[in-house]
């Protein structure tokens, strides 16, 4: 029987089951990324042998790069803050602060523990630090009305760091490529660090106002199908990001931006609601497709031997660094300890890292290395859809009873 019309079976009865069990499973201590990487492991080899394909790192890339636009964009569309310091300053810490904390503490486990250059122990601090914003729907704002202070941070903190990271991981290529740092840092900080994220910046900007602009003034004349009108922000992300990559912006950047801007400047608000409804339903869609590829790539040789390394790397990660970074970087800030710490736990790795290291893959890592920062990335992934898949719900839950609906704690702390 051809396997194909076997595989449309699997995935049709999943997306059933998902979809009418879906009240079932919000009660259940199970997300359902950890149930797609499940059914993954089960299509594989080692289950009934239905997905075969053994895709390469370049469709790889794409498939996760279109995963995280989708994400990021509804991630901005979520953001319902103005842009002042005080309104933005947990998701600034975690940005400024915890994020080079895990980058570089990542780093010096990988090379002197690990033993792996400093290129190659930069790059895989690149590829881990980042927060996925596509497994963590459970932990981020429901809608933009949603003012709690954990939820905004940690969506916040899932769109930037995303982003942000690629500095990171250009700094890590260069090294790898060229060790003489003294040649080329200067490149570095000019080119990958302010530049690129200035360009992400305004081509983020300048594409959601044209957007709209253009949007307005043909409305005027006639009304779009109100069947297709969603279709603008699918739209938008792909002009934003393709005309960011072509002036050597981040894109990733730029798409987060565009959803911001796009939020606040549609003044019709049903229409936004109607815009991140459509993306995030798109993505749920999709991140089904990249996690049943993961669960299907699992291999349990390589896994075993490199279950040492990976289990350090995300044992330190997932249990000491992110959790100590995030307290240290909130002190000061008049956020419950409860809630740091959820902060520090709910550190989600996911899509966002996979496509780090596919890209890493195009750009220069290879060999023994490049073996063992992939699998160190694949097993940290699986760790963490499987820890968080589990504890994600309960949390919340206390969470919700115990501190949100608490009279004396505020939706926000920082709502002046």
């Amino acid at each position: 029987m051809d396997t194909y019309i076997l595989d449309l079976l699997v995935i049709g009865l999943l997306l059933l089951l998902v979809t009418l069990g879906s009240g079932w499973i919000s009660r259940l201590p199970l997300s359902y990324a950890l149930i797609y990487l499940v059914v993954g492991i089960v299509l594989s080899p080692y289950g009934f042998n239905l997905v075969q394909l053994r895709p390469d790192a370049n469709f790889l890339k794409r498939l996760t790069e279109f995963v995280v636009l989708i994400s990021l964009f509804g991630c901005g569309l979520k953001m319902n803050r103005p842009l002042k310091a005080w309104a933005w300053d947990s998701p600034m810490r975690l940005i400024g602060i915890l994020m080079p904390i895990s980058i570089f503490a990542i780093a010096a486990v990988a090379h002197w523990v690990l033993h792996l250059d400093w290129g190659a122990a930069i790059l895989l601090g690149g590829i881990l630090a980042p927060t996925d914003p596509v497994l963590a729907s459970e932990v981020q704002l429901h809608n933009p009305g949603d003012r709690d202070e954990l939820r905004f941070g940690l969506t916040a903190e899932g769109g930037l760091n995303d982003a942000l990271a690629f500095p990171f991981v250009y700094l890590g290529l260069r090294w790898l490529n060229d060790d003489r740092w003294q040649h080329w840092l200067g490149w570095w900080i000019a080119i990958d660090v302010i530049w690129s994220i200035a360009a992400g910046v305004f081509m983020g900007i300048a594409v959601a106002r044209t957007v709209q602009w253009v949007d307005r003034r043909l409305q005027r004349r006639r009304q779009a199908d109100e069947l297709l009108e969603d279709f603008v922000a699918l739209a938008t992300i792909l002009i934003t990001y393709a005309l960011t990559e072509l002036v050597h912006g981040y894109g990733f950047a730029a798409v987060f931006v565009a959803g911001f801007v796009m939020q606040h400047r549609i003044p019709n608000q049903e229409k936004s609601l109607s815009q991140l409804r459509f993306i995030e339903r798109f993505e749920k869609l999709i991140e089904i497709g990249a996690i049943l590829l993961l669960g299907s790539l699992l291999r349990v040789e390589p896994m075993l031997r490199f279950a040492a390394p990976a289990l350090l790397v995300a044992g330190l990660l997932i249990g000491v660094i992110r959790p100590l970074g995030c307290w240290f970087s909130m002190i000061g800030l008049p956020i419950p300890p409860a809630t740091r710490w959820l902060f520090g736990w709910f550190g989600i790795r996911g899509v966002g890292s996979l496509y780090y290291l596919t890209y890493a893959f195009g750009h220069g890592l290879n060999g023994d290395q490049g073996e063992l920062i992939a699998w160190i990335t694949f097993i940290t992934v699986v760790i963490s859809v499987v820890l968080h898949g589990v504890s994600t719900t309960p949390l919340m839950r206390w969470y919700g009873r115990n501190i949100e609906s608490d009279p004396s704690h505020p939706t926000s702390s920082f709502e002046q």
